[in-house]
């Protein structure tokens, strides 16, 4: 553990990180993302110009990330080296930069909407809700298109909304998720393969598929665990390999397979059909299905607090 802390205080940072996301959810004002954010967009209008590459990819990712992790972590260990309550004050920074880090209720409300919406049949208004979540097109979306479309979300950003934060911040509390956040924030913007991101973006993708290719597998085997096992594995192994992602892949194909659905095959994107490999095994993807994926995404997530925070406990009572 990286972070500093004792484990026991470690392990209560974060249960009480994910407890605040779980009561608050998504900040509505404010949320230090979507300041990032912003000011990704403005660097890269001003440095992705003409012939940038990797280097100035490269550059921009480093003048992004590292300093707002490097300053949280010296704070950190600042106040951590002076005990009392200086000490208690670093716990509560630790689970506040994880509330921040974590998108798990959030997640959980964008999909479920769509669900609701679909119950409802107002199919209008769950292509919009839809629509905020996936870059496919959806005005033309079934029911059952839109099912698989919010199960896929659900599926892949539990990993990187909330698996993969748990993860990192395990490892080195607070500045561990904020680096990993911000990564996936910016392979989210720069890492497509267009003409303008295709090498000024190399770097975040692959930065980002670094930090996020074992808590990819920790999150498909959590999914295969808690839901159809042996399927679930077959499918990983056997479709996985074919997916654009290397890290999607197996999260998605587990998922599917624990869920027993169809997913995967024909979307719209930009007007254009684009044909992606099967994920799973089973009947396509509906409505109802969405609710089973949250499901399994939250109870993935009781799993892991309550594996990481015996882990966080065990290793200080080994060092003892």
């Amino acid at each position: 553990m990286l972070s500093g802390l004792p484990g026991w205080l470690l392990a209560l940072a974060l249960l009480a990180g994910v407890a605040l996301d779980a009561w608050w959810g998504e900040p509505r004002r404010w949320h230090p993302l979507v300041g990032f954010g912003r000011l990704a967009q403005a660097l890269e209008a001003r440095i992705n110009r003409g012939r940038a590459g990797v280097r100035r990819g490269a550059l921009g990712w480093a003048l992004l990330v590292l300093p707002p992790v490097a300053v949280l972590a010296l704070g950190l260990a600042a106040l951590q080296d002076n005990g009392g309550l200086a000490l208690a004050l670093a716990v509560a920074v630790h689970a506040l930069t994880l509330y921040a880090a974590l998108g798990l209720r959030s997640l959980g409300e964008h999909t479920l909407s769509i669900a609701q919406a679909l119950d409802a049949g107002q199919l209008t208004l769950a292509r919009q809700r839809t629509r905020w979540i996936v870059s496919r097109d959806t005005d033309q979306a079934s029911p059952d298109e839109l099912a698989k479309a919010a199960v896929e979300s659900l599926l892949e950003n539990g990993n990187d909304a909330v698996f993969a934060t748990l993860f990192w911040f395990a490892v080195a509390g607070g500045p561990g998720a904020l680096l990993f956040r911000l990564a996936n924030t910016l392979d989210a913007m720069w890492g497509y393969r267009s003409a303008r991101f295709n090498r000024f973006g190399r770097c975040a993708a692959r930065l980002d598929d670094a930090l996020n290719y074992l808590p990819a597998r920790l999150t498909a085997g959590s999914y295969a665990l808690l839901g159809h096992t042996r399927l679930a594995w077959r499918c990983w192994r056997s479709q996985a390999p074919a997916w654009p992602s290397p890290n999607a892949g197996p999260v998605m194909a587990a998922g599917a397979g624990a869920l027993g659905v169809q997913l995967g095959g024909l979307a719209r994107y930009d007007g254009v059909d684009e044909y992606r490999p099967p994920l799973g095994d089973g009947p396509a993807a509906q409505p109802a299905d969405i609710g089973r994926a949250w499901r399994l995404v939250w109870c993935s997530c009781a799993l892991w607090l309550l594996v990481l925070s015996g882990l966080a406990l065990g290793v200080e009572w080994a060092c003892r």
